[in-house]
């Protein structure tokens, strides 16, 4: 179940979207909570693949290790936390628009609480996620938008 749900349309192709979302690399480019960000396994992107990326949540920096659960280029991915007080869901999709020349971005993101992640999540994660994910899905459009020019 999501508590979130944004969508923005990108003037970029489907593939170019989801070269840049997929590439974790580029997650603190676009996402304000995120500070950095590891792959933790060798090779390919794919289902299983796992990346720690650490968020800027409250005071606290929380490293949290999030696993591909779908992987489906160029239209859907979803990722799950698998680690930590607080354990994020993500599913995101991008969906062709003017004949494949623009994308439609829609992410949903929900969060489970761990021991302190039961409080961190209501009084903390949500009032901040509720705030963050226009301006990520805003961020993720001027930096691909950008990037063509």
């Amino acid at each position: 179940m999501s508590d979130f749900r944004e969508s923005i349309d990108i003037d970029r192709s489907p593939e170019d979207v989801w070269a840049y979302i997929t590439e974790f690399s580029h997650i603190p480019e676009w996402q304000e909570s995120a500070v950095a960000t590891e792959q933790l396994d060798p090779g390919p992107v794919g289902v299983g693949s796992r990346v720690r990326i650490t968020r800027h949540l409250g005071r606290r920096d929380i490293p949290m290790t999030m696993e591909l659960t779908q992987f489906e280029p160029p239209r859907v991915w979803g990722l799950q936390g698998i680690d930590g007080p607080v354990r994020g869901h993500v599913h995101g999709e991008i969906t062709p628009i003017d004949g494949g020349r623009r994308s439609r971005v829609t992410v949903e993101v929900g969060f489970d609480g761990k021991g302190i992640g039961k409080v961190l999540v209501p009084l903390v994660v949500r009032p901040q996620i509720r705030k963050e994910l226009p301006r990520n899905e805003q961020h993720l459009k001027e930096n691909l938008e950008h990037s063509a020019a």
